[in-house]
């Protein structure tokens, strides 16, 4: 039974820390849970790529397959955070949501990998969900007063993303084709190509 004065265990992760870790070589994977494009515009040298909704379909495949220390990223953490969750049910309680994302990596010095500029996915949902508010209140105004339910949806469906940790726009924008990557991760080629963890077994054989 768990001590109630037990601390929290820390989950988040400076961006400085991983790069001594990654400089010092220890012993860590890096799991960026962008999109495909995302990750081709820019991402730490290193890590694999492992989208959101391929890691939550496979998730007790993908943590059999994880080591004792696992570093996520994503743009600002959210997803990432998501990720942690995920693999927490699964097992996986030592891993790390790397805070700012793979841009505060490379704004501390980390090495990234830069590629085809493209906007990240949260950025596109600000502006799609900004511009579909926009659009209700003004066709309120000049066409019809019942447009104006497209400013409340939009209202309702980022309040439910925030309390939820969820996004469906994001889920939907993603697969725009302007989002696609030329190569797509699966499961094979992302979940399988990971580098296998030494049992707790084998390493007190050793």
């Amino acid at each position: 039974m768990t001590s109630p004065s037990a601390a929290p265990a820390v989950t988040a992760l400076a961006p400085e820390t991983l790069r001594s870790w990654i400089e010092q070589h220890q012993d860590l994977v890096v799991i960026d849970v962008r999109s495909a494009a995302e990750f081709e515009s820019m991402h730490i040298r290193g890590s694999y790529n492992v989208p959101l909704p391929l890691l939550s379909e496979h998730t007790d495949e993908l943590a059999a397959r994880l080591g004792s220390r696992v570093v996520l990223v994503c743009q600002s953490g959210a997803r990432a955070e998501q990720a942690r969750q995920r693999l927490g049910k699964s097992g996986i309680e030592t891993a790390y949501v790397l805070t700012g994302g793979a841009p505060g990596f490379a704004a501390a010095g980390g090495d990234v990998v830069k590629g085809k500029n493209r906007w990240d996915l949260e950025r596109q949902v600000r502006l799609v969900a900004g511009s579909l508010v926009v659009l209700g209140l003004a066709g309120g105004k000049f066409v019809s007063p019942k447009i104006r339910t497209l400013a409340g949806v939009i209202g309702t469906g980022l309040t439910f993303s925030a309390a939820t940790n969820t996004c469906a726009m994001g889920q939907a924008i993603s697969a725009m084709p302007w989002n696609k990557a030329a190569k797509e991760p699966t499961r094979e080629s992302a979940i399988l190509t990971l580098p296998a963890a030494v049992s707790k077994s084998t390493e007190a054989a050793a």
